[in-house]
């Protein structure tokens, strides 16, 4: 993924037209939107692609003039490595970070990052998207099998963890496999690790992956290009959200949410503790949790809104009504997800994916 600066900025007004106090919201409110117009900017970084993020700066620019954001564009390892280092320099860093990567997120909210905050929204929210009043989930994404339609028959397309195993063992998907690499995309360590846990056949799965020479990648949209091309048959724990988008005008990808159980993604948003501009910062937190700002998740970002009151093809209560509420497996905002972080951990479960599914 590209590094990129967004600036959305609208024209200054006066305090009086800047911008009302939310409906529902407390009176005091007021002054966290006087506090963010005097501050005049706000600072991201986040693994969201640009394309999917405008339409939210758009609005929240609509709502809140006067802010100038400036969302820096980069995958799941830079958004973390680049806060880490900027943050130990003791420099200007990001106000807010937010990534599909939850497990680094948590990693830094629980090592003292994150500002404590209650968002005015926190109620709309699952329990298990929210940690300490810190660390908050935004959004609801499926982990999903993608194939090629031209090329892998309906007949062929799995519909479990397992059918996948048996199918990728066949001739005709040598070399045609891929996923994420998972020593440099946060996002797919944490889904690949979620797996172990879930799935029985890990090993199974990993085995199989070695022995049809997976080919990894570090971004969702290689993978779709890959598959949509032909070069690769079918893509594995691909990001649904992304996917689902694609298939729409895409002729050739297809998407498969396995039935056995779907790992859920949220992207995880916390404000720096030392967040220079943290007016700012609440007023966006608020405005992504709030229903307004789910909306344009839902239908402009197309990222699947996580608040259930809200409706359309791209929501949390759309993919539970698709799938079943007891096959949805949502990763939780917790540090529970830390436990494969730690170094030993880490480097032996990589050890065993090189082994297995490394093998070429």
């Amino acid at each position: 993924m590209l590094k990129t600066t967004l600036a959305v900025a609208a024209a200054l007004f006066t305090s009086a037209a800047f911008a009302q106090v939310p409906a529902g919201y407390p009176a005091d409110y007021q002054k966290i939107i006087d506090g963010a117009k005097k501050e005049g900017k706000l600072v991201i970084y986040g693994a969201t692609d640009s394309k999917a993020t405008q339409p939210l700066i758009k609005d929240f620019s609509a709502q809140f003039p006067g802010i100038t954001v400036e969302y820096n564009d980069m995958n799941s390892t830079e958004v973390y490595n680049r806060f880490i280092s900027e943050a130990a320099a003791g420099g200007n860093t990001a106000d807010v970070m937010w990534s599909s990567a939850m497990d680094l997120q948590m990693r830094l909210a629980s090592d003292g990052h994150a500002l404590q905050y209650k968002s005015v929204e926190s109620a709309k929210l699952p329990t298990w998207a929210i940690w300490d009043d810190k660390a908050y989930g935004t959004t609801f994404e499926p982990a999903a099998f993608v194939y090629n339609k031209r090329l892998v028959s309906a007949a062929e397309v799995p519909q479990t963890h397992t059918d996948f195993v048996n199918l990728i063992k066949q001739p005709k998907f040598a070399d045609k496999v891929t996923t994420y690499d998972i020593e440099k995309s946060g996002l797919g360590f944490m889904f690949m690790t979620q797996d172990a846990k879930e799935f029985p056949k890990f090993l199974d799965l990993e085995n199989a992956f070695g022995a049809a020479r997976v080919r990894v990648q570090s971004s969702t949209g290689t993978m779709m290009e890959r598959i949509s091309s032909g070069e690769n048959l079918i893509g594995y724990n691909v990001l649904g959200s992304y996917a689902l988008v694609r298939a729409k005008t895409d002729p050739s990808i297809g998407v498969a949410l396995p039935k056995d159980y779907t790992l859920v993604m949220s992207r995880v948003m916390f404000i720096n503790k030392a967040a220079k501009n943290v007016n700012a910062a609440k007023l966006w937190l608020d405005y992504m949790l709030s229903h307004r700002g789910q909306v344009v998740i839902a239908n402009d970002s197309k990222l699947y809104a996580i608040r259930q009151d809200v409706t359309g093809e791209t929501t949390s209560a759309d993919l539970i009504k698709q799938i079943g509420k007891d096959n949805i497996r949502p990763v939780p905002v917790h540090p529970i997800l830390l436990q494969f972080l730690g170094p030993q951990k880490r480097m032996a479960f990589l050890k065993q994916w090189k082994e297995t599914a490394g093998k070429k």
